[in-house]
């Protein structure tokens, strides 16, 4: 049934009553002043969060200067990895699977033909052994997979091995494909694995899972390999964030003083929006921040006095810490924002030439870069083709699906 068009104008009169209370330009003000005053640096307790890596200030660049200049590093690559999304059978079974590629630009065909694929497997009932496979080659040599157990837990059993899936198959195909790396890697996404970091907010069973589980940790400690492994060979290592939902910032802010923004991006949004004399939006320009260290939410751990969760750390520990920058593309009014490990971003050269590298991405593309962007093409999981293996998946367990009422109702599965 649709909305007859009574019903729709009185969504559209109580939308009105609530935007009558809510005054933007106060939120405009408001972001102005955090940002003067309040993040240099972010106190939270006795604890400095956050603090500009050099200078707090903002910047901005012609769109089209940008997209003109030239590429600071001469061959970039990116990774990704996708995944079908958690899947419940009825033979009591929980599995995702995921694929990781990596791109170039200019273009490798060979380098784009391999893959790397995990499928996790997940059972709460304790006869049940799935086994561990070691990897096995296919495709000829170019692709890899394995199997890997994840641990039981009595509920999040989907987060759990999604969250499996998808890092270990980017982080292992990052270390795989490491020396073909002659210049710069952008992850799509951040630089450590965050779904799994963020456990220690979501429940008691998780954080326990993260501080007491072999295989998570082990998925952890291979991202702090990674990084290590571009340190020594002074290569950058960044993470391209398209779609930031973090709200550490924003809610130490808030225990200080209201912050009305939903997320740590609409704040930033806030920041480096710019208007013309009557409100209207100025698209010609990128504007962006210095570089910021941060030190709260899910950074804490691998920040120089956090524990790392107890992994080692073969370099000084303040060499891990995350920092970032934001970029606001007026264009399609998008904030991104983008990461790379303090080792990399304290020489000043290599961070502005990083900062001058993602602009340049931005402004041809509107978007990711280009190595992110096909990266992103090769590892993603079509609908249709989550469908079929889903299906090729029940015949080899024999066992259907566990669907539910909302497949139905919405075609969620073909």
């Amino acid at each position: 049934m649709t909305l007859d068009p009574v019903h729709f104008d009185g969504i559209a009169q109580l939308a009105g009553r609530i935007s009558q209370r809510v005054d933007s330009t106060d939120h405009d003000d408001f972001a102005e002043t955090v940002f003067a005053e309040f993040l240099d640096p972010l106190w939270d307790g006795d604890r400095r969060v956050l603090e500009p890596l050099d200078q707090l200030r903002r910047r901005r660049i012609e769109i089209e200067d940008a997209a003109l200049q030239e590429a600071p590093f001469p061959t970039q690559h990116g990774l990704d990895s996708g995944t079908i999304n958690p899947t419940t059978f009825t033979n009591g079974l929980v599995l995702d699977v995921a694929q990781a590629a990596m791109a170039s630009v200019p273009s490798e065909l060979e380098l784009h033909r391999s893959r790397t694929v995990v499928a996790t497997v997940h059972s709460n009932d304790a006869t049940v052994d799935c086994g561990e496979d070691d990897w096995t080659m296919f495709d000829g040599g170019y692709s890899k997979g394995r199997v890997l157990q994840a641990p039981r837990v009595s509920r999040y059993e989907e987060a759990v091995v999604h969250a499996l899936s998808l890092y270990l198959a980017e982080v292992n195909h990052a270390e795989t494909q490491a020396e073909v790396v002659e210049d710069l890697l952008v992850l799509d996404g951040p630089i450590y694995p965050k779904g799994l970091l963020a456990w220690t907010d979501r429940h008691p069973e998780l954080a326990d899972l993260l501080a007491e589980a072999e295989r998570p940790r082990d998925v952890v400690a291979s991202y702090i390999d990674l990084v290590e492994r571009f340190a020594d060979r002074g290569v950058p290592l960044v993470g391209f964030v398209k779609n930031g939902s973090s709200k550490a910032i924003t809610r130490t802010l808030r225990r200080q003083k209201r912050a009305p923004w939903a997320d740590d991006a609409a704040l930033f949004e806030r920041v480096l929006r710019r208007t013309d004399v009557d409100g209207e939006p100025l698209t010609d320009q990128l504007t962006f921040t210095d570089w910021f260290v941060s030190r709260c939410g899910v950074d804490e751990p691998l920040s120089a006095d956090g524990d790392a969760l107890g992994l080692e750390r073969e370099r000084d520990p303040a060499d891990y810490e995350v920092t970032f920058f934001c970029v606001y593309d007026p264009r399609e009014e998008l904030l991104f924002r983008i990461e790379a490990p303090a080792v990399f971003t304290r020489d000043s050269e290599t961070r502005e030439a990083l900062t001058m590298q993602v602009l340049r991405d931005i402004a041809h593309g509107g978007g990711p870069p280009l190595a992110v962007s096909k990266a992103d093409e090769l590892a993603r999981i079509s609908r249709e083709e989550k469908a079929a293996l889903t299906r090729a998946i029940e015949r080899r367990f024999d066992a259907d699906r566990d669907r539910s009422y909302d497949d139905e109702r919405w075609g969620l599965v073909a």
